[in-house]
């Protein structure tokens, strides 16, 4: 039985415990939600938590009875500590563990910089000043009675995907797209739009849920588009995917042959300005229930918060929202919005 921890994004700690249910069923028992942190205790393969999508990073919990950090160095203790380390290592690739970094309250005590050198003389690892690849956590227990040390699972965080090679100003979080797409409810015999898809991070992560009968990113910058496609190919959807230099509000598409739409939408700060999304997000709504079948789901991210509940009351009629969900990411509070296709026509 491990005890296993999950950073996930503030606002989504439903969903990535939906997902741990769903993965692991009975194996995860005594979960517990915090701002930010799942906790669970997990009875499977360790490295079956790797594949989770919607957590930023997962660690395994090993607790200590011990009064201050430096009884770490103990014979007993520190043995143990070098086992787990070991075998948190052995999930991976062994070349991808370069470096160690120990973060911790105090991290700068001479206690503390000792146990950080020890570590990386045992394990053969360069000490980073930052994020290393070996990430140990030391953390009092809630009862403060003991010590919690907490290893990270994988070499980088989950939220950094493999496939992603290339990256793009504003690049969506790959955890928050995932979440995003799994509300849509997937299907192999939806067709899917992600319009404005930028460097392809919601097509993408879409495509790792289900296949889907068509699927389709488009984007006016064709540098972007160069992007998503060399993120495409890593992850191994090139052939599955296309990639159009399309204007969202101008689809060369046939009315209602779309099951799903999607969309990280300009906040108007990185990319954008409020001014030009006050014209973008009407007829990019107006567009997108031209082109939506009858119940298409539509999966939308903002933070023109204000700005998005006028369009969605001025499209009520054909555009049903079902849910809203905020979320805390890169310093700021963007939601998400859920909405579903009406048989009303578009007037």
């Amino acid at each position: 039985m491990f005890d296993i921890e999950c950073d996930v994004l503030e606002g989504l700690e439903p969903y990535a415990l939906e997902e741990i249910r769903e993965r692991f069923g009975r194996l995860c028992s005594s979960m517990t939600l915090q701002p930010g942190r799942i906790r669970a205790l997990y009875a499977g393969e360790l490295r079956q938590v790797l594949r989770l999508r919607s957590v930023l990073a997962a660690y395994l919990v090993i607790t200590y009875d011990v009064p201050r950090p430096r009884a770490l160095l103990g014979h007993q203790h520190f043995t143990r500590l070098l086992k787990t380390l070991e075998m948190v290592r052995s999930l991976s690739r062994p070349e991808l563990y370069r470096t160690l970094r120990l973060s911790a309250a105090g991290e700068d005590s001479s206690v503390l910089i000792r146990l950080k050198e020890t570590l990386a003389h045992h394990t053969g690892l360069a000490i980073a000043p930052d994020e290393g690849d070996l990430l140990i956590r030391l953390r009092r227990t809630i009862s403060r009675d003991g010590w919690e040390v907490l290893v990270r699972l994988s070499p980088r965080p989950l939220a950094t995907r493999e496939w992603r090679v290339c990256n793009w100003p504003g690049s969506l979080n790959a955890t928050l797209a995932s979440v995003m797409m799994r509300l849509t409810q997937p299907s192999a015999t939806d067709r899917v739009l992600n319009v404005a898809c930028g460097s392809g991070t919601l097509l993408i992560e879409r495509l790792f849920l289900s296949p889907a009968r068509l699927a389709i990113g488009c984007d006016l910058d064709l540098e972007a588009l160069r992007c998503a496609q060399r993120n495409l190919e890593a992850a191994g959807f090139a052939k599955v995917a296309r990639l159009e230099q399309w204007d969202a509000t101008s689809l060369p598409l046939e009315t209602g042959s779309v099951d799903v739409l999607c969309a990280d939408l300009p906040f108007g700060q990185l990319i954008g300005s409020h001014r030009s999304n006050e014209i973008l997000y009407p007829r990019l709504i107006a567009e997108s229930a031209r082109v939506a079948a009858p119940g298409a789901r539509m999966c939308l991210l903002t933070h023109e918060v204000r700005l998005m509940e006028r369009v969605f009351e001025q499209y009520a009629g054909v555009w049903a929202l079902t849910n809203v969900v905020r979320v805390r990411t890169g310093g700021m509070t963007p939601r998400v919005y859920l909405a579903r296709r009406t048989t009303a026509p578009l007037s």
